[in-house]
């Protein structure tokens, strides 16, 4: 009895230092889960919707046009948003109603996003805006546009505040997939 005792207390430490030394470390600095919550990125992301978030990417790489980030809310600290990079840094983005021109130095581009729904549905930012962003911002913006709370109300995202890159989506409705970047 007490050697059976003393295995099975081997394998609890076994199993407790696994998850302290690889699992733990690999929650907290590599992936990480996250849960949408709303509708500002439908029709890709829906409420509920269970992401891993990459951490580490961005260590090495800088976030590009189309990635999908989640990052903390810089008047928030605690609340997380999910959205999708347009703009990058030292660039000037123009939002005139539901068009979006950026400008840098190869020229300009008009965004043709195919997944947004009615150009000429109403949008809760009305008029045209113009935002020139900073060395480390990012201009962020959700994929339902007239139901996104995003770059459009506070400006840029600094680089401070990203956690970092949707990796793969999990939904309830048996979808498992890598989010698809569009093309700009």
């Amino acid at each position: 009895m007490k050697e059976v005792f003393k295995s099975l207390a081997k394998e609890v430490l076994k199993v407790f230092l696994v998850v302290v030394f690889v699992v733990l470390p690999i929650r907290y600095f590599v992936f990480q889960p996250f849960i949408v919550r709303g509708s500002s990125m439908e029709p890709n992301f829906q409420d509920a919707d269970y992401l891993i978030v990459d951490q580490m990417t961005y260590r090495f790489f800088d976030p590009q046009r189309g990635d999908v980030i989640v990052f903390e809310n810089p008047d928030i600290s605690d609340k997380k948003y999910i959205k999708r990079v347009i703009g990058l840094p030292k660039e000037e983005v123009i939002v005139e109603g539901t068009e979006v021109v950026i400008k840098n130095q190869e020229g300009e581009v008009v965004l043709e996003e195919n997944y947004i729904s009615g150009k000429n549905q109403p949008t809760f930012f009305r008029g045209e805006k113009n935002f020139i962003l900073g060395e480390e911002e990012y201009f962020v913006l959700g994929d339902n546009r007239k139901a996104s709370y995003d770059s459009r109300a506070w400006g840029g995202l600094s680089d401070d505040y990203i956690i970092g890159r949707v990796l793969f989506q999990i939904s309830l409705f048996d979808k498992f997939s890598k989010p698809k970047t569009p093309e700009y």
